[in-house]
């Protein structure tokens, strides 16, 4: 049965449960696939519950996948003993027996992507500096992953503390994309994606500071999601605006429960967009295309330097959503978007005070990648009148996307400005015959979102020639998140792009 062709049985048979019973157990057994790893997280989850499969069949199936391709696309780290995981799901399903049940993730296996500590796990954020550190206690997003009842299989790789869209450490070495493992995953959330793309995982997590839930969702055909900033309540005084965790699927409604779960609820003194985000993400709408009006920037009319066929293939996949009724129009932002790089520059090199300790240490400072050192090494050069520049671009940029916003329902970018490269180069020098004069000049697509802490999806675009895969990114007005994700789950509808499967690789 082809993923849409299920996907359809299995929203039918959701709607009979309100007359549970034999009947509907029969009909939603006979709708699971062959294999176990192609189940969508929402239907493994109620086949779970139903007692249709139990916890250790299923993480017996997600292991025999993992050990036959993880090595070669090198999407999970830190993997857990078979015995002891096994073990795990032998007690969940107990659990089950005696009418314990934790959440939809019971019994469910979950790798966390390796910037985040899970109790008695390895949590090295790539680097050699905690190569060898075993974490004591789970950080929140884990621990509410936990609470949902899914056991740990292990860690999903990202490049060294999450810098650069290239998935690679010297720790674990470098992860390769679902649709080709010689090609990279992108970052940060490389392992994470790839896990999704290869089906070595139902559900993700990630996190976004440059695009690492976006650039790897385009590069292995797969939603990330990048929350409104605050709603996820991560970061720190210099990220907070910059960098979220975020959730990742196979689909739409897959990134929506695993958002549901990891996101905790706002504070006090929350601003109340957040507020009105938490109560609608749990069940978005989708959107009608026939009632929208579209903004395409595509490449900022030439400022931005593109690979070939990027925006023909973006526009291409746009062409289904004009075809079903959206207005699209492409649109030149009224700024400077060399003023939005700088702005960009000082906020992410601010970011890195806290790492001036490993800097100034002679033993760790060689132990740093190169471009963290750089970054590092800029930050001691930011003056006052710097970081008051930069935070008043950010608001003359935030006040120039409100007046998109006004015109328009969303506005759209690609998701990268290349198609996955060769995972053994660190990062694109040139791109569309320009010079990158930084090692994230490649990635400034993304910026646009971050900056003002958007919610973006990645949507998949489709393939090149090469079959290598791109995406789309559409963000929304502040805390309207869920009406981003009634963008996607539309979008779901009228493509076919997550349908597609790549050819997984098995090598010696």
């Amino acid at each position: 049965m082809k993923r849409r062709q299920f996907l359809a049985r299995s929203a039918s048979l959701f709607a009979l449960t309100a007359q549970p019973g034999k009947v509907f157990a029969q009909s939603f057994a006979a709708s699971l696939p062959a294999q176990i790893t192609d189940l969508g997280a929402t239907e493994l989850s109620l086949a779970i519950r139903m007692k249709l499969l139990s916890c250790e069949e299923v993480m017996a199936a997600y292991l025999k996948h993992i050990h036959r391709y993880n090595p070669t696309y090198n999407a999970i780290v830190a993997l857990q003993e078979d015995d002891l995981l096994l073990e795990a799901a032998r007690t969940a399903d107990q659990e089950l027996a005696q009418h314990i049940y934790h959440g939809w993730m019971h019994g469910m296996p979950h790798a966390i992507k390796d910037l985040e500590a899970v109790k008695g796990l390895p949590v090295s954020y790539g680097s050699p500096l905690f190569e060898d550190y075993i974490a004591e206690a789970d950080d929140p997003l884990p621990a509410s992953i936990r609470r949902a009842g899914a056991i740990f299989i292990g860690k999903t790789n990202t490049p060294e503390f999450g810098l650069g869209s290239q998935s690679y450490n010297p720790v674990y070495g470098s992860t390769g994309s679902a649709w080709n493992p010689d090609l990279t995953a992108g970052g940060s959330s490389g392992g994470a994606a790839s896990g999704l793309g290869t089906h070595m995982l139902p559900v993700a997590d990630g996190s976004d500071m440059m695009g690492s839930l976006r650039n790897p969702g385009a590069f292995n055909n797969v939603i990330g999601f990048r929350p409104s900033a605050g709603l996820m309540g991560s970061g720190n005084a210099f990220t907070r605006d910059l960098a979220t965790v975020g959730p990742m699927g196979r689909n739409t409604r897959d990134t929506v429960r695993l958002l549901n779960t990891i996101m905790p609820k706002p504070g006090l003194d929350a601003p109340q967009a957040l507020w009105s985000a938490a109560e609608n993400v749990a069940a978005p709408a989708r959107l009608r295309f026939k009632d929208l009006k579209l903004a395409w920037l595509g490449d900022f009319d030439g400022y931005l330097a593109m690979e070939s066929g990027v925006l023909p293939l973006c526009e291409s996949a746009l062409s289904k959503v004009s075809d079903a009724g959206a207005t699209i129009e492409k649109v030149t932002p009224r700024f400077d978007m060399a003023d939005l790089w700088d702005c960009w520059l000082t906020l992410r090199n601010l970011s890195r005070v806290g790492m001036r300790e490993w800097y100034e240490d002679p033993e760790k400072r060689p132990l740093l990648k190169p471009e963290l050192q750089w970054e590092i090494e800029q930050s001691y050069t930011l003056s006052a009148e710097d970081i008051s520049r930069a935070k008043a671009t950010r608001s003359r940029w935030y006040t120039e996307l409100q007046r998109l916003f006004e015109a328009y329902d969303f506005i759209l970018l690609p998701s990268a400005q290349v198609f996955p490269f060769d995972k053994n180069v660190h990062w694109p020098t040139t791109v569309g015959g320009r010079t990158m004069d930084t090692y994230h000049r490649w990635m400034e697509v993304v910026i646009p979102g971050s900056i003002p802490g958007l919610p973006v999806a990645n949507l998949p675009a489709g393939f090149d020639s090469q079959r290598r895969p791109m995406g789309i990114q559409v963000m929304g007005p502040y805390g309207d998140d869920a009406k981003v994700l009634g963008f996607a789950a539309a979008y779901e509808g009228i493509t076919d792009f997550l349908a597609q499967r790549p050819v997984l690789v098995e090598r010696s």
